[in-house]
């Protein structure tokens, strides 16, 4: 299925007819209105989309699934991996760009004024070593014809990278832009080393379509996933270089880094290619980033109070650092235990809001009621000192403090419950 199909779920999307210049002007047309899916149909020459997948419920909507049942959906594709289905069927692979230029066969933008030039901020890298396969987001700036220097927080690629130049040798990658939505989700899973991420995108297809998740191999032997819009072909070869700074998904410029560099050997462009343009910082980015993370926050928390209803990162703290968590009390104590493991399942969160079942989590004002009526700093706070936190804190140092707000009601007391007609 391509980007344009996909576009067909929402014929309300805003079409933007004008050309559309690469510096900045595609950030305010996004910007303007973060829940509209906006279609480009000439982004410097090229179709392209943005806010597609901004909103939660355009989430749920595509893949059949109520905003209740996502979690379990997600949770479900991750214990029970699916084996893609290798085919060579795939509208990419016969559109090769020969003699190609990153710089003008694609249409990747500079979104901020003090970004050091145009970065793909929706590029998923497939990678293998030692038998280990791995699907990750990078932010990836334009360094010329056939370079981008990428951000490698220090998780997965980062080691599969490190353990190949210990042995002399250099990590062979696919990058593709515009993938299947199931894709897409999996691909911002940060989950065990052995966990692989395009056969939990399969399960998750499966599971939404009733079908397999078709990929094809590259010349360099890495699978990705047969419906994409822009395929590459690479290595990482140890070169580094300077990137950043770069708003990320607070908001807030990164700081500038030593990074790797990767060097791009083939293009790929499906026929009528759409661009999948994500708003750095903005609601789609924050929905792609945060939301995959929130069964593993559930799971966390169920194994110390079996009952937990929901769990959301929310909004206002950049579907990263902030979250509410809601449970079924039986005991005293029950809240503190789910603040602890909550911030176990999710390390880069920093405050997590604990409360009832009887609280709505994704209605922000329902949430700062049961704070209000139902927390007492002094008896119901916890603090944790020189943690590790997310490297995208523009507030923290090498550590950060978090902590965790019991909202919850205190048992067999009726004065904290709502009143019934």
């Amino acid at each position: 299925m391509s980007l344009k199909q996909d576009l067909k779920l929402f014929p309300d999307a805003h079409i933007v007819k004008k050309s559309v210049g690469l510096e900045l002007e595609v950030t305010h047309i996004l910007r303007e209105d973060e829940e509209q899916v906006v279609y480009f149909s000439d982004l410097a020459g090229f179709p392209a989309v943005g806010n597609l997948w901004s909103t939660r419920e355009r989430v749920c909507e595509a893949l059949g699934i109520s905003r209740e049942k996502l979690p379990f959906a997600i949770l479900e594709a991750i214990h029970h991996p699916m084996k893609e289905k290798l085919t060579r069927e795939t509208d990419f692979l016969p559109g090769e760009v020969k003699g190609f230029d990153l710089r003008r066969d694609l249409p990747a933008p500079q979104w901020y004024p003090k970004e050091p030039g145009r970065y793909l901020t929706s590029a998923i890298v497939a990678a293998e070593w030692d038998g280990k396969r791995n699907l990750s987001y990078h932010r990836m700036l334009i360094l010329d014809e056939r370079r981008l220097v990428a951000r490698l927080v220090p998780r997965h690629l980062r080691a599969m990278m490190d353990a190949a130049l210990d042995r002399g040798k250099e990590i062979h990658v696919g990058i593709f832009i515009g993938a299947p939505l199931p894709v897409l989700l999996a691909g911002a899973m940060s989950l065990e080393y052995d966990s692989d991420e395009l056969r939990i995108a399969a399960s998750l297809t499966r599971a939404t379509t009733g079908k397999a998740l078709d990929a094809v191999q590259l010349g360099n032997g890495i699978l990705v996933p047969s419906d994409c819009e822009y395929v590459m072909e690479g290595r990482i070869t140890g070169e580094l270089h300077e990137e950043g700074p770069f708003v990320d998904g607070t908001g807030t410029y990164d700081k500038v880094r030593m990074e790797p560099v990767f060097e791009v050997e083939r293009l790929y462009r499906r026929p009528e290619a759409v661009y999948h343009l994500i708003l750095s910082g903005g609601m789609e980015h924050h929905t792609l980033m945060g939301m995959p993370r929130e069964p593993l926050i559930y799971e966390a928390v169920r194994r110390v109070v079996p009952h937990v209803q929901s769990v959301r990162l929310t909004e206002g703290g950049s579907s990263w650092l902030h979250g509410v968590v809601a449970i079924r009390k039986q005991h005293e104590g029950d809240g503190k235990n789910a603040i602890m493991a909550a911030l176990t399942g999710h390390t880069s969160m920093k405050m997590v809001t604990i409360v009832d079942e009887d609280i709505d989590i994704y209605d922000d004002r329902d949430v700062e009621w049961a704070v209000a009526t139902r927390f007492q700093a002094d008896r119901d706070l916890v603090l944790i000192h020189s943690a590790k936190g997310s490297s995208i804190d523009p507030s923290a140092g090498a550590t950060t403090s978090k902590m965790g707000l019991d909202a919850t009601k205190t048992l067999g007391h009726t004065e904290f419950d709502k009143p019934t007609l």
